[in-house]
This record gives C-alpha cells, structure tokens and sequence, in this order.
C-alpha cells in the first residue's frame, strides 16, 4: 500500500493535508494527574502534539492515495508518505511523525495510552458544512513530534506485542525509542516490558550482571566481526535512563563506563569496545561526568584494598577462625579445612599478591579498572596455586565471593547516585 513517487513541485490536482494549527491542543491539561504531567513534562524539547481534521472530501481523496496518489503538506509542500505497514482502510485517526502517515484505531490507541485516551475525550469542533448544508465527516490527524521509526515501532508492539531481541546496539535502538514514546504517551505496560527487557542487559543484581558479563564474553569470541562487542554505548544507556527516569539502569552502565580508560572513553581506536563508525554518540550532563570520574576512582581504590586484604591473610582469616592453630600438616584422613602446609601457603600469598600487584596496578590492563573483574580472577587463580591445599582453596574462593558482593553494593556510593539508583539483592 506504498505511495507512488510523486515529482517535486506540488501539482493542484493532488489532495493537501489540512494544516494543522487550528485546533492545537496541549495534552497537560489541569485535569490529568500529576503522575501524568510529570511524565509528559520529562522529555525534553517536546511540542504540543496537535489535532487537526481531514473532511469526508479529503478522506475520499485519501483512498485514492492509498493506491497511486500522493498526499503533501499545505504549508510547506512537503510530501507526505504512508507507513507500508500500519496502515489501516478502517482507521479512525491518522498519526503524523515527521513525514509519515499512520492510519490506525483510536480504540487502540485510548485502551493502552492515557494520553491519548484524554485527548480523544476533549470536544471537537462541530462538523463542518457545505453548501447543501450537509454534515462533512472528519477524521482527526494528530502530528506527534517524534521520528517516525520510533512511533511506528510503538505502533507495532501496541497491535502485536513487543518483539525485542538481545539487546545488542540494533535492538536497543528499537527498544529505547518504544520507551521513550510508552513514558512520554504514558503506555505503562510497554514502558514495563520495555525496562524488564533492558535489565537484563543493564541489571541491579550482581548474579544477573554475571549472565551478562558471559552473554558479552560469548558474543565477542563467537562474533562474525572482529572486535565485535554486544551491547550499546553506556552513554546511550546514561542518557536514556535520565531522560525516561529509569533509575535501575544507572548502576550497570556507571559501572560498565568506568572499566575503561579515559583515552578509551573519549578517542576510542577502531578496534576498542566504545569506538562507533557513525561517530560518538551524544555526551554526557557534567554531572554525571562528575560521577564517571568519582567513581573510577573508587573503583581503582576498590583494587587496592582487594590486593591489600590478600596479602595481609583476610582471605583466610575470615574463612577460618582459628587459622593459627589450622595450619598444621594434616593425614590422609583429615578434613579439607584444615591447611596443610602454613609455610607454603604464606609463600603462595605472597607470590599471587606480587603477581595481582603488578598485573593490575602497574600494567594497566583492564583489569585494573574492574574490582569485580579482579576479584573474581583471584578466586580462580587460588586452584593452580593451592591444587595441593584445598583449605586454602576453598578459603581464598570464598573470600572472593563475598568481597564481589561486597563490591557490588558499593558501586553506587562511589558514583554518587541516589537511593532510587541503588542497586537490588544478589
């Protein structure tokens, strides 16, 4: 059901859109709740979405269109293009982004949005007369001020449900645009799928954030692309989640951010995680700057006390009450929390710290940018090391465990972020 292609200038035999500043309406009225105008209210540089009419005789002339004809805007000439998919011979409103036209049902539209389910229910101007004072059917037009991809992929999930997929840098266009529409045109539903489905990939649970980390190591391993990496800039996430108020996804994309270099950040090389052919994509507020920066050093302090704690004993200490006393030689019987050897374990620590110290202090790789990444890495380096010491082990493991928790809880204190901000349980 495309439009066919039309020349440049405006031929007077084709229909014209009316214009649409007749009947401008502003949808923050006083009567909506405050939940709602604070909803409308949070997207930044929105216009009043307008409603305006087509008469019967520009309907007829619309089914024309439908076919061969085109359609273009009175005040500018622009032509106006039908979507190829959602567009409806039984709709009863036409939604106008940018240059598209979407035919679809205002039934539809007021079961899901309250937004526009006030809209409809405001008085509409009277239905105009010709000159044999018959009454013109209207068909009301609403211009939003969005794009049309991401109205029509609001469009599409509110007829057939939300289809997202893996929330790498493709997918996430498509959801964050139905999130930004499903908050704006208050669709909380959608807004909820939305968020479920962006958690997953931005999360406030340590365990989920593990999957996430393994989904992301898969990904660039088994990527067709050299250097492929999975998931979006978390500038885009940053950004997104201020503009909509999604405050759960704030934890993981800090955190996430700040496990780069400053060079990596701000002049990535093509083969880097946050490099992007179409070019950076839009800053940060100073202020969340200002946590990225707090917060790496946080993180970078976090690395520190980690490789400190180990080399005082704490790994082992914490784990075994009485570790003085434990650490004899045991039998062939003997548990497997007791140490077998305090002279070659004290050995073993001391050589691990060396080897962390250098590693992640000194070398500058990217490890020393991720406690988390650390943390977990010294839990498995203790198997090689203590293969013939299963106390120290399982000791120095748990140790790990605990302190990525530990870890976890702190990252929103390093990055100054709110209580709402903060991130879940295990």
């Amino acid at each position: 059901m495309g439009a066919s292609e039309a020349s440049s200038s405006k031929p007077s035999s084709q229909p014209v859109a009316s214009p649409i500043k007749h009947s401008d309406v502003t949808l923050h009225r006083t009567s909506l709740q405050a939940k709602r105008q604070k909803s409308f209210l949070k997207v930044p540089d929105t216009k009043s979405t307008s409603l305006a009419c087509f008469t019967k005789d520009n309907v007829n002339q619309l089914d024309t269109f439908t076919s061969d004809a085109t359609i273009y805007d009175a005040d500018s000439g622009t032509q106006l293009q039908q979507h190829s998919d959602l567009w409806f011979e039984d709709g009863s409103v036409i939604c106008r982004a940018e240059n598209t036209l979407f035919c679809v049902h205002m039934s539809q539209l007021a079961r899901h949005s309250l937004f526009f389910r006030d809209m409809f229910a405001l008085p509409q101007p009277a239905e105009p007369k010709s000159l044999d004072g018959v009454s013109r059917q209207r068909i009301p037009v609403i211009h939003l001020y969005d794009t049309a991809e991401d109205v029509g992929n609001l469009l599409t999930a509110l007829y057939d449900g939300p289809s997202f997929g893996n929330n790498d840098q493709n997918d996430f266009r498509i959801v964050s645009g139905i999130l930004r529409l499903s908050t704006k045109y208050i669709v909380d539903s959608l807004r909820a799928k939305a968020l479920a489905h962006l958690s997953t990939a931005w999360p406030s649970s340590l365990r989920a954030w593990d999957l996430r980390e393994d989904l992301a190591r898969g990904y660039e391993l088994e990527g067709a692309t050299p250097g492929a990496h999975l998931y979006p800039h978390p500038f885009l996430i940053i950004n997104l989640a201020r503009e909509v108020d999604a405050p759960s996804l704030l934890t993981a994309a800090f955190y996430d951010l700040s496990r780069y270099s400053y060079a990596q950040i701000f002049e990535p090389s093509e083969d880097e995680a946050l490099y992007r052919p179409s070019g950076p994509p839009p800053p940060l507020s100073a202020s969340d700057m200002q946590r990225l920066c707090l917060g790496k050093e946080g993180a970078q302090h976090a690395i520190t006390s980690l490789i400190h704690a180990m080399g005082n004993g704490q790994s082992i200490r914490q784990h075994q009450p009485h570790a003085a006393h434990n650490h004899i030689r045991r039998s062939s019987g003997q548990s497997s929390t007791v140490c077998v050897s305090a002279a070659a374990c004290r050995k073993d620590f001391s050589e691990l710290v060396d080897l962390a110290t250098q590693h992640y202090l000194f070398d500058r790789e990217r490890g020393c940018y991720d406690p988390l990444y650390v943390a977990e890495e010294l839990g498995q380096l203790k198997s090689a090391e203590f293969s013939e010491c299963k106390a120290c082990a399982k000791s120095l493991e748990s140790w790990a465990a605990r302190e990525r928790e530990k870890i976890w809880k702190l990252i929103p204190v390093w990055f100054r972020l709110e209580v709402g901000e903060t991130p879940g349980p295990r």
